[in-house]
């Protein structure tokens, strides 16, 4: 099962939301974190669960969902509100988890998002209002026709040795040896159609939303 977090911060326009949640055969599990709630109900998305401290929330909002469906933690200082409703979904049994939110705003908060991707069981997707990122590990292939010149990054995560191959990029990703806090910022495609495959490790690779 897939399950999509709704999170706090900027996210993605309703018309884009839309037309990702077309894509699956299967509703997925919608779990929205505090303020994410505002970001899922605009786009006419009404979340099966909504978690955290609810510290960011109108309460009048929360009592038009049903018994149950509201869970309130008090464990804020401990767990971020994104982090709790990722622990729901793994509780829900969902095996594909996604991100919707979380740009912009506190530098804390976006840390604290990307960290869950150095974590063993991380979610696979995080889109924000104006970025697209992909989490890939080892044997997984990314392809995507998009215009050429994009602006392409590439973030190694996670532990261990790290090998990424791509095609269709200005600077090719094949011989670049991956340290522990290395990047590669403002790659470029070269064409209309790019490639990377993960051979070791994991890598999160980011791409503009808007061109996307």
């Amino acid at each position: 099962m897939v399950g999509i977090i709704f999170t706090g911060g900027e996210g993605p326009k309703s018309a884009y939301i839309k037309q990702i949640l077309a894509r699956f055969n299967v509703k997925p599990l919608i779990i929205a974190a505090d303020s994410g709630a505002i970001l899922a109900i605009n786009a006419g998305i009404k979340p099966d669960y909504i978690t955290g401290d609810l510290d960011s929330i109108d309460s009048s909002l929360l009592e038009t969902f049903p018994a149950g469906s509201v869970i309130h933690s008090e464990r804020g200082q401990d767990f971020t509100d994104t982090e709790l409703a990722l622990e729901l979904l793994r509780e829900k049994n969902c095996s594909e988890i996604r991100i919707a939110g979380g740009g912009g705003g506190r530098l804390d908060h976006l840390l604290a998002i990307r960290a869950l991707f150095d974590r063993e069981d991380c979610p696979a997707r995080w889109v924000t209002a104006a970025e697209d990122v992909r989490c890939l590990n080892q044997g997984e292939k990314l392809e995507l026709n998009l215009p050429k010149d994009t602006q392409v990054s590439v973030f190694p995560a996670g532990e261990g040795q790290r090998e990424i191959q791509s095609s269709g990029l200005k600077w090719p990703l094949d011989n670049v040896k991956w340290d522990r806090g290395s990047f590669g910022i403002s790659n470029r495609t070269t064409a209309d159609f790019f490639t990377v495959r993960v051979v070791r490790g994991r890598f999160l690779i980011i791409i503009p939303l808007k061109k996307h």
